[in-house]
């Protein structure tokens, strides 16, 4: 089978970390099928290029660990464009899928990545799978929601990373029952195992003592760091070897440092790092937290309590499908009292290191034969 995998959602050069989840999938359906990777990238004139750090303007191709990558620009203009976005990308696609030929179009990221790609696999008549990932999919303007309606409905298969996420598109965006497959992501466990907890601190210079909470991700509001830093604030005066590691980057940076200070106990900005240094940081810790308002189906979590660390999470998307009282602290959103709560109860457990990695041991592998056996259901219906 011929796979045209379209994807914005894949790393670049300064974010390795940026579609991880999607990169580790196609990295083993090369392995199964004949695959070809087009990233779209929005590109805008020099004069009106976003300062954000999200933007990147990456060269027109690269390899990244195992997959060739074609970027594929298309104009546009930041905010402005944004209603046009999915129909300039499909422009830019429609003469390499003409070129490459396809069996199956298989686009992850609804909009504008997946809306380009049905737009070119009708005009082509090549069947599209397109996967929802979370944020994709939990849009609130009424223009995005359309776009994204049109998607959902369109696509002649769905894949969704939780049962969440496929009850919502049915549910609020029309989708077909039938159609909508949920392919949970999965975990590398020749990278996220357990490890010596003391090792670990001692590469990273974490004193032996510490009482080390991990958060990784992107430094936005929306994964609930502000309520982290005020719940290390309100733990410090009674746990003076509390310490909260930050392993990622982001727009908030600055004003988590301003709050850090504040909080009477040492945050590390750690920055973004590779999968290998994200490994070490779980290990290193005592809990794992991700007190987001909003997600899909986070890896992070998976790695963690592969790691054999637990977690305290927020119950929200798909987190409860990961998360249960056996590993974890679920707490509610957007509140730093609990979330407080919930990191003392969780320091304060003797977690099984053995047993939670041995429950969470799901690989690409499976992963990638799943996505195939969608593609392959495509195909054989005539969709």
């Amino acid at each position: 089978m011929r796979l045209l995998i379209v994807t914005s959602q894949f790393p670049i050069a300064g974010e390795p970390n940026r579609g991880r989840p999607i990169h580790q999938t196609v990295r083993a359906l090369a392995g199964m099928a004949e695959v070809h990777v087009l990233s779209p990238v929005a590109t805008y004139p020099r004069w009106a290029r976003p300062r954000s750090y999200l933007y990147r303007a990456p060269g027109p191709a690269a390899a990244i660990e195992g997959c060739k990558v074609d970027y594929l620009p298309y104009p546009a203009l930041p905010a402005l464009s944004r209603p046009f976005n999915g129909a300039l990308c499909a422009r830019a696609l429609h003469l390499a899928v003409a070129r490459l030929r396809p069996d199956v179009l298989l686009s992850y990221w609804l909009y504008p990545d997946a809306y380009g790609a049905l737009l070119a696999a009708r005009r082509a008549g090549v069947p599209l799978v397109a996967g929802a990932r979370g944020s994709d999919i939990r849009v609130r303007d009424a223009i995005s929601r359309r776009l994204t309606r049109r998607v959902v409905r369109g696509a002649d298969a769905l894949l969704t990373v939780s049962d969440d996420l496929g009850r919502l598109a049915v549910r609020d965006y029309g989708a077909n029952a039938e159609r909508v497959h949920v392919v949970p992501n999965g975990c590398d466990a020749s990278i996220f195992h357990p490890r010596d907890r003391a090792a670990a601190r001692a590469a990273l210079g974490v004193p032996a003592d510490a009482q080390l909470v991990v958060y990784v991700g992107r430094l936005v509001p929306e994964k609930g760091l502000r309520e982290l830093l005020e719940a290390a604030r309100q733990l410090a005066p009674a746990m003076p070897d509390l310490r909260i590691a930050l392993v990622g980057e982001g727009p908030m940076r600055a004003e988590l440092a301003a709050l850090a200070a504040q909080s009477g106990c040492e945050v590390v900005f750690a920055g973004a790092q590779p999968p290998d240094e994200v490994a070490r940081w779980m290990a290193a810790s005592d809990l794992v937290t991700l007190p987001s308002y909003s997600e899909g189906h986070p890896n992070v979590l998976v790695e963690a309590l592969a790691c054999g660390r637990g977690v305290v999470a927020t119950p929200v998307g798909g987190i409860p499908e990961v998360v249960d009282a056996a590993c974890g602290v679920l707490v509610p959103p957007r509140d730093a009292e609990a979330l407080a709560e919930g990191l003392r109860s969780g320091l304060a457990r003797e977690w099984d290191a053995a047993a939670l990695a041995k429950r969470f041991s799901r690989s690409w592998t499976q992963v990638a034969e799943e996505t195939l056996r969608a593609c392959e259901a495509v195909l054989r219906s005539g969709r």
